[in-house]
């Protein structure tokens, strides 16, 4: 069964790029983990680069590992660094993030080397979610192959699609591995692939449930070696790379990564930083190499020399960054970059402004946070950072989930900011307003299908093919079109909507022509008109009007949320009512207050809820819902203005 879908996959991604010519093996990576944090040893081989020299471009593979999130990616690094003799400190080793523990996806591309044979093989694990796909993008300019990871038993998904294309579009060559294999699915795998148990450390060349033999990825890495052919490159002519990645080392100051496009460079060498500009190449900084160093299995390795084809780090230039070019002090030739997927969403960050400001964070100005979003911009090519107004920036990326995780880290770092809910990004062509459209594949008990047929017709969702689930009784697969604005916010509400038995996957497809505006999606709200401590008494006169969202003992003040009003209009209440005192003796004692636990909204879920006229407050210890406008006169003058 899995079979058909991937040959069906293979050949309407391959056709959508047929007469796209080979791109430039030049693409910029984003990687955010200081090299002197790795504690591993490196592996040993016989590919080992000799002192002083570069190593032969014929004996370098470099390679991208990308699938559909939780397919098993990080699980399959892990079992190569072992069979390659890299200790690992813990599972999914790759995720060094914290947030990628935490969450268990891959957010930030991360890229080592093992040795196999006589051979050293570049290996870059990249995320799965659509949203970091300018991950994916920037990773497939450095390697000439790939190993696309499927799941034996869920096949190939709208994101399997969506990093093939990117790979088949640089002219990449896929191996293509079904992993799980061991797990109860259909025998019917017919497609001429490898199959591997990325978990129980194996992978084979014929279908099986477990190896007769030896138990390894031996298998995998001799496709590697024999299907991905090696860097085309010069190590006579002048040295140049282009800048992949970029982090900043406490000792060492940039540390700049990239794949050795010609020449050979060695440490002492002057080189400069070139950048490509409508008007011509422009000289950016002019230094000396301090350091050279090869990701060897989890652990950085200071190296003499690296020639072309190699992927390695430098020291010693403060002013280059992601996109940029570093030659030898002759060439004044920059290497052309590469334009990304358009970001298609927006939030504002700004100062948090609220009664509560400043009792939990350390960041609080409109400085810092600029400063922290544009270096984060530095980083991360697929977010674009502009100044909005007065102590405010606008920040793009692909998706809430993307920006949600750029919150999330400066939360923890210190930061208090407010966050406007997500706005899409139009396009005008030839005076029709355009909208970003994405592919959503669903997957749900046939009894969940009506009531997620009828909430994605308020957002302007569209079925494209409907049917059951192969292999499973009682299941419905659905493929819709959806602007970008109708899903937001609606993944919490899927959940819910199929008590967590339901499966959505989404990825950009194209910009259509606007849909309309949406129907009802969200009920109003409670709004706080009082200031200080939430008591109990108070909410459990107010359950009957909704579903709230905080706690007795809660701070609140005037115009913030408290809760999800069961009618559409928002109203105004007092939580901080507390139960009058007085001398008269009651005939019965007084009931205790028991109340339904509130719902405490995650970042993400957050993100998704708020309206236009509403703000995230989000501190170390607290995320906040509240009016954009705190004082009521206020809101009401505002309300009656004309909306976009």
């Amino acid at each position: 069964m899995v079979g058909p879908l991937l040959r069906s996959l293979w050949s309407t991604t391959r056709r959508s790029f047929s007469s796209s010519s080979h791109y430039s093996h030049i693409k910029p990576l984003s990687y955010a983990r200081a090299f002197s944090a790795a504690t591993a040893t490196a592996p040993v081989g016989s590919a080992a680069t000799a002192p002083g020299g570069a190593l032969d471009p014929s004996r370098l593979r470099n390679v991208a590992v990308i699938a559909h999130v939780d397919h098993g990616k990080t699980t399959l690094m892990d079992r190569l660094l072992r069979q390659c003799g890299t200790d690992i400190p813990h599972e999914r080793a790759l995720d060094s993030i914290d947030l990628e523990r935490e969450r268990g996806i891959t957010i930030a591309s991360k890229v080592t080397s093992i040795s196999w044979k006589d051979k050293e093989l570049n290996m870059v694990d990249t995320p799965g979610h659509a949203d970091f796909g300018g991950e994916v993008e920037r990773v497939v300019g450095m390697v000439e192959g790939a190993v696309l990871v499927v799941d034996a038993g869920e096949g190939p998904l709208a994101q399997t699609k969506f990093v093939l294309a990117k790979a088949l579009k640089y002219g990449l060559r896929p191996i293509l591995l079904l992993n799980k294999v061991d797990k109860p699915a259909e025998e019917q795998l017919d497609f001429p692939v490898l199959y591997a148990s990325a978990k129980e450390g194996w992978a084979s060349s014929t279908y099986t449930k477990s190896p007769p033999d030896v138990k390894d990825m031996s298998q995998l890495l001799n496709a590697i070696v024999g299907h991905v052919p090696p860097p085309s490159a010069s190590l006579d002519a002048p040295f140049q790379m282009l800048v992949s990645m970029m982090e900043k080392d406490p000792y060492l100051g940039r540390v700049l990564t990239g794949r050795v496009t010609c020449g050979v460079v060695r440490v002492g060498d002057k080189v400069h930083g070139l950048k490509k500009t409508d008007d011509g190449t422009v000289k950016i900084e002019e230094g000396k190499i301090v350091k050279l160093m090869k990701k060897k299995g989890m652990r950085a390795d200071p190296v003499d020399s690296a020639g072309a084809g190699d992927i390695v780090s430098m020291a010693g230039l403060s002013s280059p960054t992601i996109g940029h070019t570093v030659a030898n002090t002759e060439v004044m030739t920059a290497l052309p970059t590469v334009v990304l997927d358009p970001p298609t969403i927006s939030m504002t960050f700004g100062v948090n402004d609220s009664p509560l400001a400043g009792s939990d964070g350390i960041h609080l100005t409109g400085g810092k946070i600029g400063d922290r979003l544009l270096a984060e911009s530095e980083t991360n090519l697929a977010i674009n950072v502009l100044p909005s107004t007065s102590e405010s920036y606008e920040v793009q990326g692909r998706g809430e989930l993307q920006l949600g995780i750029l919150i999330e880290n400066m939360r923890r770092e210190g930061f208090e900011l407010s966050v406007s809910p997500p706005k899409v990004m139009y396009k005008v062509e030839k005076g029709v307003k355009l909208e970003p459209i994405e592919e959503v594949t669903i997957e749900v008990d046939d009894e969940h299908v009506g009531l997620v047929m009828e909430a994605l017709s308020h957002r302007r969702g569209e079925v494209t093919d409907m049917g059951p689930v192969p292999g499973n009784m009682g299941r419905t697969r659905m493929c819709l079109t959806c602007p970008s604005r109708g899903l937001v916010g609606y993944r919490s509400v899927f959940s819910s909507d199929t008590r967590g038995s339901g499966f959505m996957h989404r990825a950009f497809l194209t910009y259509e022509k606007y849909r309309g505006p949406l129907g009802n999606v969200r009920k109003g709200v409670l709004v706080s008109m009082g200031r200080g401590l939430i008591t109990a008494h108070a909410l459990m006169g107010l359950e009957a009007r909704g579903v709230l969202f905080v706690a007795p003992g809660m701070e609140t003040y005037d115009g913030m949320i408290i809760g999800e009003h069961s009618r559409d209009t928002d109203l105004d209440v007092n939580p901080v009512r507390a139960k009058e005192l007085n001398n008269i003796r009651a005939a019965s004692k007084d009931e205790t207050v028991k109340l339904t636990p509130p719902r405490l909204m995650s970042l993400e879920e957050a993100i998704g809820y708020v309206a236009s006229d509403e703000l995230i407050e989000v501190t170390p210890k607290a995320i906040r819902l509240r009016k954009r406008y705190l004082e009521v006169n206020k809101r009401k003058s505002m309300s009656k203005r004309p909306k976009d």
